[in-house]
């Protein structure tokens, strides 16, 4: 799939979007302006990774010996004013993503504890219904340099359905056995951090983005909660490793993000697809 294939750039005059203009493609634009021209009940599953707003203070962090800086997240879309402002763009963007969810259609939203437990209320204040917390332990963790509060090792994932009523959603016992903790598909999964090969670079060497997710996560969220051929949107797709991964599995996607940097780092991620995605 090359990029003129891939990429499409969002109209704003279309004022709405047929599946086939827009399945297996990212679409260039803003996921909130974008969200309400899709057509309702139209995705099997959606994966969300949303800006954490990680609230860090605006100054350098470094390491103990005070000669490393640490790269830490410090994007703009992290960036917001307060908490009602966060609050409110999560509300705006989890109610259009209801709205274009199949009656059986599961969601998965990720984040840490700066704001997982913020998210999880709103889910639940618009009438989705929690099916499952799934903790990412991370193998290979950023240490707390200063050693003054745990080493933040964790991820939660929530998978939820639209509302309480939802029946006969997608969940592959025998997928989620082989990921989890023993023999009985325990809520937890064990992997490190996006490294290496893997991990997109801008033209300076440096990471393209703060927070791009490993495929293998990915690969476990897809094979546990969807069926060949299910389309599945990721509304703010960052370095695109939802598409990729799906692409890679046999399901179909759509994929939105707003910054034109990682829409770039995403077509040439699909023009040079290592084998870590070659997940038969």
């Amino acid at each position: 799939m090359n990029s003129v294939d891939l990429i499409t750039e969002d109209k704003s005059f279309m004022q709405e979007y047929t599946l086939s203009e827009i399945t297996n493609k990212v679409v260039w634009g803003n996921a909130l302006a974008l969200l309400p021209r899709l057509e309702a009940e139209c995705a099997d599953m959606v994966f969300i990774d949303p800006p954490y707003f990680l609230q860090l203070p605006n100054k350098e962090l470094r390491r103990w010996n005070v000669k490393t800086v640490v790269e830490g997240v410090n994007d703009e879309w992290d960036k917001f004013s307060s908490f009602q402002q966060y609050d409110e763009f999560i509300q705006k963007l989890l109610t259009e993503v209801k709205r274009v969810m199949k009656p059986k259609a599961t969601i998965w939203v990720i984040s840490t504890y700066h704001s997982v437990f913020r998210i999880g209320k709103i889910m639940q204040d618009l009438g989705f219904w929690i099916l499952n917390n799934v903790i990412w332990v991370k193998t290979n963790p950023m240490p707390n340099w200063l050693g003054v509060r745990f080493t933040n090792a964790t991820e939660t994932l929530i998978w939820a359905v639209k509302d309480k009523s939802a029946k006969k959603y997608t969940f592959n016992k025998d997928n989620a056995k082989l990921f989890g903790l023993g023999k009985v598909g325990a809520n937890v999964w064990t992997l490190p951090l996006c490294s290496g090969k893997e991990r997109l670079k801008d033209k300076e060497g440096k990471k393209l983005h703060s927070t791009q997710k490993p495929a293998e996560l990915l690969k476990r969220v897809i094979l546990t909660s969807t069926k060949e051929g299910d389309l599945i949107l990721d509304p703010v797709a960052g370095t695109g490793t939802t598409g990729c991964v799906a692409k890679a599995l046999g399901r179909n996607f759509i994929m939105i993000e707003a910054n034109r940097k990682y829409v770039q780092g995403i077509a040439e991620r699909f023009n040079n697809t290592p084998a870590v995605y070659n997940f038969t």
